[in-house]
C-alpha cells in the first residue's frame, strides 16, 4: 500500500470520528447544556474580613443599613490604630485617628458629654472597657487600656461635626497567653462590687424591646444613682459571633423630674437579628462607675439589618 493511500485512511477516520464526537456534545448540550459561563462567575463570594466588610469591597460606600461596629470605615470616614498590635499590661497607651474626606478629623459633635465614646471588648467578652480619649490637635486620640493576652475589638461612637453619628470598628491584637473563655450563657442577673444587677424584659429580633435593669446592695435597692455621661445607666449590646454594636442610653435623663434615680434604669433596645447579645450597663454610685455584664438571647421575631 502506497504512502498516500495509508494518508487518506487516516485522515478518512479521523474527520469521521470528529462527526461522531461532536454529534455526541450536541446531544449532551440537548441533554444538559454545557456552561459557558467564565470560571470567576463561579467563585465563591468573598469572605469577610476582620472589619467586616468583604474583601475588595469599597470600605467608602454607605452601609447605614449594617450594625455599628462592623466596618473599619464607612461613608467617607475611617478609624486607623497607630498600632493595632500591643502588649498586655495595665495602662497600655493606645493612639488613632479618624481620617475623613480631609484628613484627620479634629472637629466633633459632643454626644452624652463627650467628643468620642472608645469601647474596647476582648472577643470572647472576658474583658470590657469603656474610656474616653484625649484629642490632640493634629487629631491624634490617646488613651490607656487594662489589656491581656488576646484579640480585642475596640469601636469608636462619635459624630463629627456636620455628619451622621458613626461607630467604627477596628481589631486589636495583644499578645501573650490567652486562656479560651467558656461559651457565655444566658445571665440576668450578676454582681460586680457588691452591686446586684437585674435585668427584666426579653430581646426580639428587629423589634423595641423594654428592658428593665435593677441595681441593688447587699439586698436594698439602691436609690441614689449618679448621672454618668449625662443619664442614670449607659448600656452596650455586642452580638455574638461579630460583635455587632449598640450603644442604647436610658428613658428620661437625671433632673427631668420625672426620672427616678434607681433602683430601675429602662432601656429600649432593638436588636438586628436573632442570637445572644453581651450586655455591659455602666452606672455609677458613691462616686466609682461600675460595669455589670450579662448575657441575653433573642425571642424571634422580624430579621433584618444582618
Amino acid at each position: 500500500m502506497s504512502r498516500d493511500t495509508t494518508f487518506v485512511r487516516v485522515l478518512a477516520f479521523a474527520v469521521g470520528l470528529a462527526a461522531v464526537f461532536g454529534l455526541a456534545v450536541a446531544a449532551g448540550a440537548a441533554l444538559d447544556p454545557v456552561d459557558t459561563e467564565p470560571a470567576s462567575a463561579h467563585e465563591p463570594a468573598h469572605e469577610p474580613g476582620a472589619d467586616g466588610a468583604a474583601h475588595g469591597a469599597s470600605h467608602d460606600a454607605s452601609s447605614a443599613s449594617l450594625p455599628g461596629g462592623l466596618m473599619s470605615a464607612q461613608d467617607g470616614y475611617r478609624l486607623v490604630l497607630a498600632d493595632p498590635r500591643l502588649s498586655p499590661g495595665a495602662a497600655r497607651p493606645l493612639s488613632f485617628t479618624i481620617e475623613g474626606p480631609d484628613g484627620a478629623v479634629t472637629d466633633y459633635d459632643v454626644e452624652h458629654e463627650q467628643r468620642l465614646h472608645l469601647i474596647a471588648v476582648r472577643r470572647d467578652f472576658e474583658g470590657f472597657q469603656h474610656v474616653h480619649p484625649t484629642l490632640g490637635a493634629d487629631g491624634t486620640w490617646t488613651t490607656r487600656l487594662d489589656l491581656t493576652g488576646g484579640s480585642w475589638r475596640v469601636f469608636a461612637d462619635f459624630s463629627p461635626t456636620g455628619g451622621e453619628p458613626l461607630t467604627l470598628g477596628a481589631d486589636l491584637a495583644v499578645s501573650g497567653p490567652s486562656a479560651a473563655a467558656p461559651p457565655q450563657r444566658e445571665t440576668r442577673t450578676t454582681t460586680v462590687d457588691g452591686y446586684t444587677v437585674t435585668v427584666a424584659g426579653d430581646l426580639a429580633a428587629g423589634e423595641l424591646a423594654e428592658l428593665t435593669l435593677t441595681v441593688t446592695r447587699a439586698g436594698v435597692p439602691v436609690t441614689d444613682l449618679q448621672p454618668y455621661l449625662g443619664a442614670y445607666g449607659h448600656l452596650v449590646a455586642l452580638r455574638e459571633g461579630d460583635l455587632a454594636y449598640l450603644h442604647v442610653h436610658p428613658s428620661g435623663e437625671p433632673g427631668d423630674g420625672v426620672t427616678a434615680a434607681g433602683p430601675e434604669v429602662e432601656f429600649g433596645v432593638e436588636v438586628p437579628s436573632e442570637g445572644a447579645y453581651q450586655l455591659y450597663l455602666d452606672f455609677r454610685h458613691d462616686g466609682v462607675v461600675r460595669t455589670a455584664h450579662l448575657t441575653l438571647p433573642t425571642s424571634a421575631g422580624e430579621e433584618h439589618g444582618h
